[in-house]
């Protein structure tokens, strides 16, 4: 069930995504005086489609959707009538050319930035940052913080809830800044300053730097009680009921929650023999967590059950920040820039060899992120979808022949010497484009698939 999940979500966000760049180009095309045959949305056979008359476009849903594209009159894909010639692609000036051809990856930037905005406008509820034990060696050990350190702001920007403060923090270090500046209130009320110091060996790859910067949350020691059970979930089959708790397991005392969720994590699959109490008398359970693949490839146990946290608690720990509609406005278009530049960035690095090819993310690993950020509610889906979005949007504007960028690129030449590159030439680097594309799509299934396997 989970992996049809990750697939739905992750067809759902290809669609989306996909729809908005070409309706960029499509949108732009018509606007030139361009007429457009074909807007497809996915390749392969027809599964739906409309069309107002013969001489208007035709609307494709198609049976494969990793993709999509736009067909418009041009003379160099076929015969076009006379009548038509006036709207065919080839003949508009350079610059509707151009416009044409970048709207696709702008629409998907500004995708982002309507999404960051409704994110933001709908508002974010988590914990508070609160800093959980440090361990020794660690880059937040070597700053300073100490266990239940509040993080305030990171670099003088905002941070109200915990991933809001760990998303700022590793965004910072991947966009180059090695001293990153954290305000900190302390258990005691003070405010005090933390500044981490970010090696470049520490930003080669994401996933290790969150393990070497040794931030976690702070976790309050609650009993290993059982609240919400998911539906058909292991623990739901294996007869565990809202409110048991757990006494032991396998003859070990289960003294907190945290301890019971380390203990499942460590045996997927593995039978686990519980002492539980329920209405004062002691019962006897058998339950096998069922194993999870993380989107870093680690193994783990999980049993579809969530903790009974006493409310007083709760209502201490979680806040709600939003943003205004107007003051979300310039908040989405800079964290839309931020999260362009800081992709640039690393693709910068990785093609110099300074960063990881780990950074890498290819279908496996999307719809893992979908799928989990659809669980998690309706705003963590739609940063999800900013965020490959922004991806989608710079990784078309590169200047790599058979992408959007490639055609700009040599739009650009053709400004500079008067006239269009010739066909043998575009073929040419196009053929050598789909071989670089070709091996960034295999080395990123690669990667996938080391995860997966790892």
């Amino acid at each position: 069930m989970d992996t049809l999940q990750s697939l739905f979500f992750f067809v759902v966000a290809i669609a989306v995504l996909v729809a908005f760049h070409e309706f960029g180009h499509f949108w732009v095309a018509r606007k030139s005086g361009v007429k457009v045959i074909r807007f497809s949305i996915g390749f392969g056979k027809v599964l739906w489609s409309w069309q107002k008359n013969p001489q208007s476009t035709q609307f494709v849903v198609a049976a494969i959707p990793l993709g999509g594209y736009v067909k418009m009159v041009d003379e160099r894909e076929g015969e076009v009538k006379s009548e038509d010639l006036p709207y065919a692609f080839n003949r508009q000036s350079l610059f509707a050319r151009s416009a044409i051809v970048a709207a696709g990856p702008i629409f998907n930037l500004l995708l982002a930035v309507a999404l960051f905005w409704a994110v933001f406008v709908m508002g974010e509820t988590g914990i508070k940052p609160i800093v959980g034990k440090v361990e020794s060696g660690t880059l937040a050990a070597e700053a300073g913080f100490i266990e239940q350190d509040e993080i305030l702001s990171v670099n003088q920007k905002d941070t109200p809830t915990w991933m809001s403060a760990l998303d700022e923090l590793l965004s910072q270090a991947l966009s180059g800044n090695h001293d990153i500046v954290v305000s900190v209130k302390t258990f005691d009320g003070d405010q005090q300053m933390r500044v981490l110091i970010i090696n470049e060996q520490d930003v080669q790859n994401p996933e290790a730097l969150q393990k070497r910067l040794g931030l976690r949350p702070w976790a309050p020691i609650i009993k290993p009680i059982i609240g919400k059970l998911v539906a058909e979930s292991v623990a739901q089959q294996a007869g565990l009921k809202s409110g048991d708790l757990i006494v032991s397991a396998d003859g070990v005392a289960m003294q907190e929650w945290q301890q019971w969720v380390n203990y499942v994590q460590a045996r997927p699959e593995q039978e686990i023999k519980l002492l539980i109490l329920r209405d004062e008398v002691q019962l006897p359970l058998t339950i096998a967590p069922r194993k999870e693949t993380l989107a870093d490839g680690s193994v783990v146990g999980k049993i579809g059950a969530g903790v009974e946290v006493p409310q007083a608690l709760l209502d201490s720990m979680v806040v709600n920040h939003s943003l205004s509609p107007i003051e979300a406005v310039p908040a989405a278009f800079e964290r839309t820039a931020f999260y362009a530049i800081s992709t640039v960035k690393m693709m910068g690095k990785m093609f110099v060899g300074s960063a990881s090819v780990q950074n890498l993310s290819g279908p496996i690993s999307i719809a893992q992120y979908a799928g989990q950020s659809a669980e998690m509610g309706l705003g963590a889906f739609l940063r999800f979808l900013a965020l490959v979005s922004v991806s989608l949007g710079v990784l078309n504007l590169l200047p790599v022949p058979v992408l959007d960028g490639g055609h700009l690129l040599f739009y650009g030449i053709e400004a500079i010497k008067g006239s269009p590159v010739s066909d043998k030439v575009q073929l040419y680097f196009q053929q050598a484009g789909m071989l670089i594309l070709f091996s960034l799509m295999a080395l990123a299934m690669f990667v996938d698939l080391g995860r997966l396997f790892q």
